[in-house]
């Protein structure tokens, strides 16, 4: 009877990696939580100056490369909401649209001049300096009460079925905006909506984030891209946790197959509600950061087509993938503004946009279906590598041993 030598740790990690993200993976899983920490600090830091050092083959040329890595900034928070609804919990929703304009509406109702709630231009809290920074956590609690109204009676359906009733929400949160004018303004939209008045001095008497603030290399868009990035660090450290809790473990229950767990006593429709909740707040902060960004918000910026947008990201990226669906929404948000000002035959290529989307996705879906960085089942892994070490350390028996033990 002849032994195996032990594995060596970190030998197998259950699959040989296919692809540069499976080996980034694989490396990143690799390193301890110092080393982690370590290389994440670092890359944070160069993200974060990349509009300020504005590489050659990078940088936008019709747009100003920090505006666009600002309105990056903001997408992904949108597709970190969406994804812990359609990635993280397997609920197919088309209106998320609609949490965002509630976020921006809620933002602008309360700080705008031109708001019709107010009858003159001194809106106590929301009229000072402060006032966008008080709006925020009202935009994120009242858009997670829409998100709970919408989903106790609708989570009670599933697949297309909700799918449909969600895509009628986005529409109809658009049209009330569209259609209440002694409320919302109209189509005539709300002008002047307040921001963080931060930083103010002789050259920038309305602060940092105002959008008077050109002055390169750090103008409005850059500030915007630093605050979008500490919210979206903010919010991926929670989802972070939550995925690690029961909540997270439930909501991967519930999508690999809610039947099977409702039956393993899995309260399904509890936490659907949650991932619905929790999914309209992040967009309701998303809608914040925009209307104080835009400083205008009118119903035109939440249509079907930019609801169908997010969810490109949160599948190109890669569902469930909270980093993922982060590459997903700087893919949708970068490529439209590096094609700005590119012609060829005297057409500019950013009017093709929605088609080149539309090749994109085709691509993926035949050649990498689960998006450019999918999700792991990390509990499946560990039990490949336990699978695996198991079987090299058993011992090498022969049939008539086992007869004769």
């Amino acid at each position: 009877m002849t032994t195996q030598e032990p594995a060596t740790p970190g030998a197998f990690d259950g699959a040989t990696p296919r692809g540069l993200g499976d080996r980034i993976r694989v490396w990143w899983d690799s390193l301890p939580r110092v080393g982690q920490w370590a290389v994440g600090i670092p890359a944070i830091l160069l993200i974060a100056f990349l509009p300020i050092i504005k590489p050659p083959l990078l940088t936008t040329t019709a747009t100003d490369f920090g505006v666009v890595m600002a309105t990056f900034a903001m997408t992904a928070l949108i597709a970190i909401g969406l994804n812990v609804v359609v990635g993280q919990t397997g609920l197919l929703d088309l209106g998320y649209v609609g949490f965002y304009a509630v976020g921006a509406y809620v933002v602008a109702l309360l700080t705008s001049p031109a708001s019709p709630l107010w009858g003159s231009t001194d809106h106590g809290i929301f009229s000072g300096p402060w006032a966008w920074l008080a709006c925020v956590p009202l935009a994120i609690v009242i858009t997670g009460i829409t998100g709970l109204i919408l989903g106790t009676p609708t989570l009670r359906v599933r697949g297309d079925y909700l799918a449909i009733v969600t895509l009628g929400f986005g529409e109809i949160v658009r049209l009330l905006a569209d259609n209440l004018v002694d409320i919302t303004n109209g189509a005539s939209g709300l002008q002047n909506v307040l921001f963080p008045e931060l930083f103010t001095t002789d050259k920038h008497p309305d602060g940092v984030f105002s959008n008077a603030n050109n002055t390169p290399p750090f103008n409005y868009g850059v500030w915007w891209f630093w605050l979008g990035m500490a919210l979206v660090i903010i919010v991926l450290i929670v989802i972070g946790n939550l995925e690690r809790s029961r909540v997270g473990r439930s909501w991967v229950a519930i999508r690999e197959d809610e039947d099977a767990a409702e039956i393993m006593g899995v309260p399904t429709f509890k936490y659907k509600l949650w991932a619905f909740v929790i999914g309209a707040g992040i967009g309701g902060l998303s809608g914040a950061v925009y209307a104080g960004q835009v400083q205008y918000v009118d119903p035109k910026a939440f249509t079907v087509i930019n609801s169908m947008l997010f969810l490109c990201a949160v599948v190109l990226g890669g569902q469930g993938n909270k980093l993922g669906v982060i590459v997903g929404a700087f893919v949708i948000v970068y490529l439209p503004a590096r094609l700005q000002g590119v012609e060829v035959g005297g057409q500019s290529l950013s009017d093709f946009k929605y088609l080149f989307f539309g090749l994109a996705l085709v691509v993926l879906m035949i050649f990498r279906p689960q998006g450019l960085f999918p999700a792991r089942a990390r509990l499946v892994t560990y039990g490949r590598q336990v699978y695996s070490a198991v079987r090299h350390r058993a011992p090498d028996t022969t049939p008539n041993e086992e007869v004769s033990a």
